[in-house]
């Protein structure tokens, strides 16, 4: 649904604007054109924290709105000005395009999206543990979802392969005060399953329990991490019981607390899981040919793996949805010039040369 500045105000001091602006109600996605600074003025301290759809500002002049309380309507700003800084995203093929993306991700997966959108709104005001709360409460919801199950049966369950029961997912080697932590399952582009997700929580609990040590986290492979392992995905009968089991054994929980003491080296796919835990580290370093994105919301979920958590912090809540809304990758450049990684490793010289802690 397409609204102007003024019609979209109108509509929001409609008491009942919650239940008649909403995905419930066959709304889940508006789109607000703001063209001008008198556009934008019909948008300042709007408060759309608990509206159930999303709303997308397509800006024409970024100018007209620097001021924050102009920005808090939007769970996405799309603009074609590439000089812009966050919050906007000027993607790749242009606002149309980006626009086109996001509409048809949001209808098929209409339930998904909204819920990515509240969560966002209001995590950011959380410390990290109670946001990773949210964030499990929210994946568990979705996964007893009619999008998600509508998911899962294209794709059912695998059981477990024999040969890989017993396989390493984690490889470490002390070096000094430098613990560096290697995932190895290559052959599965490193997919975070059950067993992988035990290993790492270990890894790091090691490093959490031990404050002389930093930390180094890289993967062996073509792919850092391609995500989380869709075999596994829904296996579990209960998804009150797999909320239990994510805050109990959560990588992602580690890493914020192991920040300030650990690097990530990060290369080729980072989907998922695999940029969303590195993330949460002070440094993350990628190879010229990584690539970043948020592909949960087409599976009818959110990230779940902290996402939701650490890309905002590092990127802000609007190119956090737009990754997620849009389902397209970005390159390590876009991802340098957004701040989602400190740097990329050109050379073995400047590998070498970037030490933890």
């Amino acid at each position: 649904m397409f609204m102007q500045p003024q019609e979209f105000r109108e509509a929001l001091a409609d008491p009942r604007a919650p239940e008649r602006l909403s995905t419930a109600a066959d709304v889940p996605l508006i789109v607000v054109p703001v063209v001008d600074a008198a556009g934008a003025q019909h948008l300042a301290r709007l408060d759309v924290t608990s509206l159930p759809c999303v709303v997308l500002l397509q800006v024409r002049d970024p100018e007209v709105i620097r001021d924050p309380n102009l920005l808090s309507v939007a769970d996405v700003v799309l603009t074609d000005d590439d000089t812009a800084p966050r919050p906007f995203t000027t993607p790749e093929d242009g606002v149309e395009a980006g626009l086109e993306r996001i509409g048809a991700v949001v209808h098929r997966h209409p339930v998904a999206a909204t819920a990515l959108a509240l969560l966002l709104r209001s995590s950011s005001t959380l410390s990290v543990p109670a946001a990773l709360v949210a964030e499990s409460s929210t994946y568990s919801a979705l996964q007893a979802g009619a999008e998600f199950i509508r998911w899962r049966a294209t794709r059912p369950p695998k059981p477990a392969d024999p040969a890989e029961l017993n396989a390493e997912r984690v490889g470490l080697e002390l070096s000094g005060t430098l613990l560096r932590i290697t995932l190895t399952r290559p052959d599965r582009r490193n997919a975070l399953d059950a067993a992988m997700r035990d290993a790492l929580t270990e890894a790091l609990a090691l490093a959490a329990g031990d404050h002389s040590l930093n930390v180094q986290l890289n993967a062996l492979g073509p792919d850092f991490c391609a995500g989380g392992d869709l075999d596994e995905f829904g296996s579990r009968p209960d998804p009150a019981i797999a909320h239990l089991t994510r805050l109990s054994r959560s990588p992602a929980r580690l890493m914020h607390a192991l920040a300030d003491r650990t690097v990530v080296r990060v290369h080729g796919a980072c989907l998922g899981a695999g940029i969303e835990l590195p993330a949460f580290a002070r440094t993350v370093i990628a190879s010229p040919d990584a690539r970043f994105g948020l592909p949960e919301i087409a599976l009818g979920l959110i990230p779940g793996a902290g996402g939701t958590v650490s890309l905002p912090r590092r990127i802000g809540r609007r190119r956090t949805a737009y990754l997620a809304l849009s389902g397209q990758p970005i390159s390590a450049p876009q991802a340098l010039g957004w701040g989602l990684i400190d740097g990329i490793q050109v050379d073995d010289i400047l590998a070498d040369d970037i030490q933890a802690g």
